[in-house]
């Protein structure tokens, strides 16, 4: 299993090419480590999946039954966007117009793990999402889901 740990800084260039941080490229695989899959993240971000990280998301949307309205619904919007990729000869990714204009993504972006995948955000978004979190309402997520065993005692 692909995890990573990490978060960092980078610029997109006048063309949307951005490179990969060192430190998330060290966590890569070394099969298949310069594959990827991108698309829309659930908030305006984008989420980049190694290609090891995206064959079994992938595997188990296809096993979903066609029938249901909601889960073509949600096939295209999760599929909407997603595109294959590969780093360049100097390790840079080039972020398709599209999804640029998704997240709102200018010039200066920040890459955040997220356990099997990599977050992009516009730095400016991601810094305002961070101020208004405070620390109790943080406590209190915190709480609500890792608390799976219905286990009460620290609430």
């Amino acid at each position: 299993m692909i995890g990573f740990l990490g978060e960092y800084e980078a610029t997109l260039d006048s063309k949307g090419r951005f490179l990969l941080p060192a430190g998330f490229k060290k966590q890569l695989p070394e099969e298949g480590g310069s594959q990827f899959v991108i698309n829309r993240g659930f908030e305006k971000c984008l989420s980049l999946y190694p290609m090891k990280s995206w064959e079994p998301i992938f595997g188990e949307i296809s096993k979903l039954n066609d029938f249901d309205p909601k889960v073509r619904e949600f096939r295209r919007y999760f599929l909407n966007g997603a595109t294959m990729m590969d780093l360049d000869s100097a390790g840079r990714l080039l972020v398709p117009q599209n999804l640029k204009e998704h997240a709102g993504l200018e010039k200066d972006i920040v890459l955040v793990s997220a356990v099997n995948k990599i977050e992009i955000w516009d730095k400016t978004k991601y810094q305002q999402f961070f101020e208004s979190f405070s620390p109790e309402a943080f406590s209190s997520l915190a709480n609500e889901v890792m608390n799976t065993r219905g286990d009460k005692s620290n609430e």
